[in-house]
């Protein structure tokens, strides 16, 4: 009876020890997220309710963007970094610890599978982030690095930009409720209907894929919390970081290709739909950036159209964000996911056309 009860209570340590790294990771993605988002973002909505402002363009106007050099691309990447660092340290942080501290067993049942149920929990689980998608990418890479399924983290990934609660209300007052409903209907296609579609580039998970999962992690050996979590920190640092440079370097350079200047001709024109969409998503901004950028831009005669585009194509992803989650998706669906932003977003500027 005594060695009965032992084994019994084996398993309570390891089972207290689990809620408390749960309780713990959740203690971090609180504080950060109120330091780095929550916070700012506060003060920033109080800003754009009475100025119907929330800063200049990170592009400047349409008139002074540089040619192509390296003064170009140092001045844009200093400018953007300035803007996203710590949200980009958060975003690494919290990717390396969700790989630790959080249950796989937890996670696989919750978001593992390929149903729309998972992809829909991972999407609304995203809006409390607020992140732009360079900064919500090594989260998902943490995410995919303990199964969650594609539909999944997609969901969290594309729904931290496109559906931010924060960037919608800027967006409301600063240009108009139009964008926000705009914004708000592609974002919740792209996010939950992209995401889910994005299940069918690879094998299907089913529940008793999900249980034999779960079975082998639990039979996993486990090491140290340190031992683990510096492995996955310095993992994710050491391919993160210098892609991410480097990546955004090139975009700085590449503006003034991919925002040349339009004429009154075509400021409105499916032309400059399509290829304002094609260019926002490769371009990379930091978060709610798009608000300033279409905001000056049509000051300076940019129609409605091109600027509904930019408004879904800008945040969802850029090159460099595709480049940092490069690892963790097949090829195919990475694919997928860029064709469908440059689609939804030509859909958006067509709308835009009518509406904006």
């Amino acid at each position: 009876m005594a060695e009965l009860n032992s084994t019994m209570s084996a398993p309570q340590p390891k089972a207290k020890k689990t809620v408390v790294y749960a309780i713990l990771f959740i203690f971090i993605t609180i504080v950060g997220l109120t330091y780095v988002k929550w916070n700012p973002y506060f003060q920033k909505t109080i800003l754009a309710a009475t100025t119907h402002s929330i800063g200049s363009s990170i592009l400047g106007d349409s008139t002074d963007m540089p040619g192509l050099s390296w003064d170009s691309a140092w001045s844009y990447a200093l400018a953007y970094f300035n803007a996203v660092w710590k949200a980009a340290l958060l975003g690494i942080l919290l990717g390396s610890l969700v790989q630790v501290l959080i249950p796989t067993n937890w996670l696989l049942k919750v978001l593992g599978k390929t149903s729309f149920g998972s992809t829909a929990a991972a999407g609304l689980a995203s809006l409390p982030g607020m992140m732009c998608t360079c900064c919500a990418a090594p989260i998902a890479v943490g995410l995919r690095k303990k199964n969650v399924s594609v539909g999944a983290s997609l969901a969290f990934w594309i729904g931290n930009p496109t559906l931010n609660p924060a960037t919608l209300i800027f967006m409301t007052f600063v240009l108009s409720w139009k964008f926000t409903a705009l914004r708000l209907v592609f974002g919740v296609i792209l996010t939950f209907g992209i995401s889910y579609l994005a299940n069918r580039f690879v094998p299907q998970t089913n529940s008793a894929d999900i249980d034999k999962m779960i079975e082998q992690v639990e039979n996993e050996p486990s090491g140290s919390f340190i031992s683990r979590w510096t492995k996955s920190l310095g993992n994710m640092i050491l391919y993160i970081v210098p892609m991410y440079v480097l990546s955004v370097l090139l975009m700085g350079a590449m503006r003034v290709w991919l925002f040349p200047h339009i004429s009154e001709a075509s400021a409105n024109s499916l032309v400059a739909i399509i290829g304002l969409a094609i260019a926002g998503m490769l371009f990379v901004i930091p978060t709610a950036a798009e608000i300033p950028i279409i905001q000056t831009f049509m000051s300076f005669g940019l129609g409605g159209g091109p600027a509904g585009a930019l408004l879904l194509a800008l945040p969802s992803i850029s090159l460099p964000s595709l480049l940092l989650v490069g690892k963790s998706y097949p090829k195919k669906v990475l694919v997928f996911v860029a064709a469908a932003v440059v689609v939804l977003s030509i859909l958006s500027g067509i709308v835009g056309m009518f509406l904006l």
